[in-house]
Formats: structure tokens, C-alpha cells, sequence
């Protein structure tokens, strides 16, 4: 269980202070955080072939004081050459997490992409346990990037 105490936020790059691209992005809308971690697979990946196989962590903590579930996602992804795509689906990974105030839910999920770098954003439909309402959480805005490939 994680617990925070802030309020609402704007969106917010994370960054690892070397100047690189940023790697993920957090935000807080209608009490729920979301914290999201993406990173290049390597192993899984072709370059040559242009197939880049990204990995992203999310963490979604309820700092609200309603107990909540997640019933719908949205991704918006763009890649480097301005094709977009929008993914919808029931829930995330197969489930439809409820969250207590105070609690948080975690899952990594896949986007591959055909070029080196891309972006995603969105966001998720929550569902409020004690009277039906339902709110839209903003995903910020992450980027996916592969490292250049050297031709040698």
C-alpha cells in the first residue's frame, strides 16, 4: 500500500537529470495517481526489421477518499513518423482493479512500435464504488525511444 497526500497536479516528465530524453511521466487527476515507467526491450526487438518492443510499468494509487474501480482504458500512440493509433478496452491487462483509498495498483504492459520512438498518453474511466460515478483520469504523455543503431 502506498499512500500519498497531494492534491491535484499537472503532468510531469521524469527525468534522470543527464540531460537524456525523459523516461516516464506522472500526474494526478480526480485523486488517482498515475506514475508510468517505460523502457526499450532490447532482446525483443529487430531494428533492421524496424520493430522496437517497448515495455511501460504503470502504478495507479487511489490518494482520493472513495473507493474506486478502473473500467476502461484509452491509449492514444504516435510514432516518429505522425501515424496514430487509439487503443480502447474493458479494463487493463484483463482486469478491472478496485482501489481503497490509499492503495495502488501496478501492471506492465507492451507497445511495439515501427520506428525508434513514439508517444503514449490517454486515459482511464474510473467507476466510484459508493454512488456510480464515473470520472476520466488523464494518462500524461510518455515517450518511447529505442538507442540509435549504429550500421557498421
Amino acid at each position: 500500500m502506498t499512500t500519498h497526500s497531494s492534491s491535484s497536479s499537472s503532468p510531469a516528465s521524469i527525468c534522470d537529470g543527464s540531460g537524456a530524453v525523459c523516461r516516464g511521466s506522472e500526474g494526478v487527476s480526480h485523486g488517482i495517481h498515475v506514475l508510468i515507467e517505460p523502457e526499450y526491450l532490447e532482446s525483443h526487438s529487430n531494428p533492421y526489421e524496424g520493430q522496437f518492443i517497448f515495455q511501460y510499468h504503470v502504478r495507479l494509487t487511489n490518494e482520493g477518499e472513495m473507493v474506486v474501480t478502473l473500467r476502461r482504458r484509452h491509449w492514444v500512440i504516435i510514432d516518429e513518423q505522425g501515424e496514430r493509433e487509439e487503443v480502447t478496452g474493458d479494463g487493463v491487462i484483463g482486469m478491472q482493479p478496485t482501489l481503497q483509498p490509499g492503495h495502488s495498483f501496478e501492471y506492465e504492459s507492451y507497445c511495439p512500435l515501427n520506428t525508434r520512438w513514439g508517444t503514449m498518453e490517454g486515459d482511464y474511466l474510473f467507476e466510484r464504488e459508493e454512488d456510480g460515478e464515473k470520472f476520466t483520469v488523464a494518462i500524461p504523455r510518455f515517450y518511447l525511444v529505442a538507442p540509435d543503431v549504429e550500421h557498421g
